[in-house]
């Protein structure tokens, strides 16, 4: 099954706000962000950022790169002394400032999203890595971050 197909299964079963009028896989990235299901919610919306080209294309891309940040963070916690993944702090450290870099310019507010409140979770994580020496991770599964679409 190509890639594209089983995305689009996959959004499909998460089911979309049509109230919000907007595209299933930007919803999707939020539904999967807040059940820890980072690497998902890169997958959904970078089905989405590979057809568009337009102005929200670096929105997009620093979302994806959040989430990213995000998949480091939950592997570094799962397995800390494995060999690979417990060396990902800076890689997500990285993210988070590519994240920021694509982001900013859509802030305070975009797409129903509160950008500013995104990149101030960003920079709390990127302050807790640092402080930590690289090594204490911030984040917990029982205390994950959730995202929220506003409705106007």
């Amino acid at each position: 099954m190509k890639k594209n197909v089983r995305i689009s299964a996959f959004v499909e079963k998460l089911g979309a706000n049509p109230a919000l009028a907007l595209d299933p896989r930007y919803q999707g990235y939020f539904t999967c962000f807040n059940a820890c299901q980072y690497y998902e919610a890169h997958d959904v919306l970078e089905n989405l950022w590979l057809e568009r080209r337009d102005e929200d294309h670096h929105f997009f891309k620093g979302l994806i790169q959040f989430a990213g940040a995000f998949v480091h963070l939950q592997k570094q916690h799962d397995h800390p002394t494995h060999p690979k993944h417990g060396r990902r702090m800076r890689p997500a450290v990285r993210l988070f400032q590519l994240a920021a870099k694509n982001l900013t310019p859509y802030a305070p507010k975009h797409l129903h999203l509160d950008v500013a409140a995104l990149l101030r979770l960003g920079e709390r994580q990127v302050h807790a890595i640092e402080a930590g020496g690289y090594e204490a991770n911030p984040w917990k599964p029982d205390h994950a971050p959730q995202l929220h679409l506003l409705a106007r």
